[in-house]
């Protein structure tokens, strides 16, 4: 699983540059054709991240369901995220893989509740599928960020 987490940092050090190279104004920016921004990507892999680990192995995310709600899997962005917000979001990225590969590394995931994957229509079947398709997913929105950037 080392390889596994190994890429999951390389996406957020991808995902960073974004948060280091665009203005506020251009991170909240919701080019024609689209509905949602760069942040907004940013913080659904944050969320996604924990419901597919923690949340389907039963346990309590590491970050508050009042972030994880607000980037889940079906909303948008509703309001401009601030500085500080974005700052927030950008001190997750590393601590959260880093969080997580701890908690796998002691045996933390004990049980798992078997999940259907909207996009593949593949099943998630522990914690280690979970942590794997985490990957690709992280991909799919790090690949819709590099389309916003062009618009913004």
């Amino acid at each position: 699983m080392d390889y596994s987490f190994a890429i999951c940092l390389k996406n957020r050090e991808q995902l960073e540059k974004f948060l280091t190279r665009f203005t506020t104004e251009q991170l909240n920016k919701i080019p024609e054709g689209f509905n949602n921004n760069i942040i907004w990507n940013v913080g659904h892999s944050l969320a996604t991240q924990q419901l597919l680990t923690y949340g389907l192995s039963g346990l309590k995310p590491t970050l508050p369901m009042d972030f994880i709600n607000v980037y889940k899997k079906g909303t948008k962005p509703e309001a401009i995220v601030s500085d500080k917000e974005i700052g927030h979001i950008t001190s997750l990225l590393f601590s959260t893989v880093e969080e997580l590969q701890k908690d796998y590394q002691e045996g933390l995931f004990k049980s798992f509740k078997e999940y259907t994957l909207s996009t593949t229509g593949g099943v998630l079947s522990n914690v280690e599928h979970a942590i794997e398709f985490n990957n690709f997913h992280e991909g799919l929105h790090l690949g819709s960020c590099i389309a916003l950037a062009k618009f913004v």
